[in-house]
């Protein structure tokens, strides 16, 4: 196992610690003011979103955590998870890893889910970007997950400290283009790198109802486009739940 070393991974203007074990690397980013990235060998109450687990086996996997101020109006900051996806597209495509992205929070490979994104705010301007990524294949897991999963080391010999520090400074340089101009400046290669464009999705949204359309994009403020009978229609909140081609 290729261990986690804070003084392997470089991330100009942001302070990086490594911890052994923790509940969630989330939750120890969320008590710093200051931009901290905190990375653990084995996360014991990692979350995704709507508080579904994310798990989260010793040195299996990477787990890290973000934590930025972020200069732009708090109503534009549910788009992080998109901006987010994007830089970590952009650091494993550079790898060799054919990674797409999943509206509006998963990573995935021909279908089979390598990771994850989680995003918390607090006090409207301090934000808390949480990356999950399947590093090699842990016993089980695709049987607690219940669905396909995808493992990086099928792709990239890296070491985790590298994909890491790859990831990060990645997505401090779109978290700056996203500060300059607002989701606009990333939202069409979010586009290109959409999993599901042009297919048939049901999305369940937040109320519990489902809705089916062709996927046509993202809008300005990162709402999924779905074409349905009665027109489009923006989801701004809801989850994937089948996707079939058109």
């Amino acid at each position: 196992m290729d261990r986690l070393d804070a003084a392997a991974i470089v991330v100009p203007g942001v302070e990086v610690r490594v911890v052994e074990r923790c509940g969630s690397t989330n939750d120890l980013a969320l008590q710093s003011r200051a931009p901290l990235l905190i990375a653990a060998e084995e996360q014991t109450a990692g979350r995704g979103r709507r508080g579904r687990r994310w798990h989260s086996a010793l040195g299996a996997s990477i787990t890290f955590s973000l934590a930025r101020r972020i200069s732009r109006p708090a109503r534009e900051l549910p788009a992080l998870s998109l901006v987010a996806g994007v830089a970590v597209a952009r650091a494993l495509r550079a790898l060799g890893v054919p990674v797409r992205l999943k509206w509006p929070n998963d990573l995935e490979v021909e279908g089979a889910k390598l990771g994850g994104i989680l995003v918390e705010t607090r006090g409207g301007s301090h934000a808390v970007i949480g990356i999950g990524v399947n590093c090699a294949r842990a016993g089980g897991l695709q049987a607690k997950v219940g669905r396909s999963m995808a493992f990086l080391r099928d792709f990239t010999a890296a070491a985790r400290n590298q994909v890491i520090q790859r990831i990060a400074q990645g997505l401090v340089a779109a978290l700056s283009e996203f500060e300059k101009q607002g989701l606009e400046a990333l939202r069409s290669e979010w586009q290109a790198l959409h999993a599901h464009a042009g297919q048939r999705l049901r999305v369940q949204l937040a109320d519990g109802r489902t809705l089916s359309g062709i996927a046509t994009g993202i809008g300005a403020d990162g709402s999924l486009q779905i074409h349905t009978a009665r027109g489009v229609r923006a989801v701004t909140s809801g989850r994937v739940v089948s996707a079939r081609t058109a």
